[in-house]
């Protein structure tokens, strides 16, 4: 664990694109990345918005029957190229990041402070998809299936929700997770309970989206939320409410940070102080 500032003067002048860009830092004090929080707005906005287009120009033209031969080219060519591109990242993201952890991390607090910005911003830019997911995926689904058939587990608002949105989110927060346990020094040795429950909500929810799906093909054809067949899935939603204890986790070691820098930049004062008087 970092106790002592090394920000030298060389280093800030070897400062790289990356640090400017996710680490910035002002009158000697890290910062917000706003400017990467805009692009990753405006990014993660562009893909779903394509997204949305897509499924809003080729629904109701190519997308009720999923025995027509243009359905297999229109949608589940989509779903096999977007399950295997998620796969790929989280295939090689979290191997990678195991296999290449330091064996001893050494970080200082004002490197540790702007990794702590970069992720509150990351998960304040991270809420706004969650919004994005809910109004334009999930409420999609629940309407598209009030008034349509459903005659497979396949539609393309399960393909955009089931098959797209949740596996990346959830492939997201596991290497967030491998990440953070790895290059982190308040999580090296040990586990953050909250963050493993927000990594496992997604997976929790799969047996009864299994449950869901034979459910609504065989005996139960009521889409509304609040039907009894639907109720496994608050599991995902009772997931997310531990990202309040993982903030706990991170704000308390931000006070432990803020207190060492302060301390640092004090002693440095003392020392100025002291060499002018002498």
């Amino acid at each position: 664990m970092a106790t002592t500032l090394n920000e030298t003067n060389s280093e800030v002048a070897e400062e790289t694109l990356i640090d400017r860009l996710f680490f910035p830092v002002k009158n000697g004090a890290p910062q917000a990345p706003w400017l990467m929080a805009c692009v990753g707005s405006a990014g993660g906005a562009l893909v779903f918005g394509v997204y949305r287009w897509y499924q809003q120009t080729y629904s109701f033209t190519v997308g009720l029957d999923y025995f027509e031969p243009e359905f297999h080219t229109y949608w589940m060519n989509l779903l096999y190229a977007q399950l295997a591109l998620i796969t790929l990242i989280g295939a090689v993201a979290v191997p990678w990041l195991w296999l290449t952890r330091p064996k001893e991390i050494n970080i200082t607090p004002m490197r540790e402070l702007g990794v702590y910005n970069l992720m509150l911003t990351f998960m304040a830019v991270g809420s706004f998809m969650v919004v994005a997911v809910l109004g334009l995926f999930v409420e999609a689904d629940a309407a598209w299936h009030q008034v349509t058939i459903r005659d497979t587990d396949f539609t393309p608002t399960h393909i955009g929700l089931f098959y797209f949105a949740i596996p990346l989110g959830a492939v997201g927060i596991i290497i967030g997770f491998v990440w953070l346990h790895t290059r982190m020094p308040d999580f090296n040795k040990r586990v953050s309970l909250p963050l493993c429950l927000m990594a496992s909500a997604p997976i929790l929810i799969m047996p009864n989206l299994g449950l869901n799906e034979w459910g609504h093909t065989f005996f139960y054809a009521e889409e509304l939320f609040a039907a009894p067949i639907h109720w496994g899935f608050v599991t995902l939603g009772w997931g997310l409410f531990a990202m309040g204890g993982f903030l706990l986790q991170c704000f308390a070691r931000i006070r432990v940070l803020t207190l060492t820098a302060a301390e640092a930049s004090a002693r440095e004062q003392v020392q100025d102080e002291l060499s002018e008087a002498a």
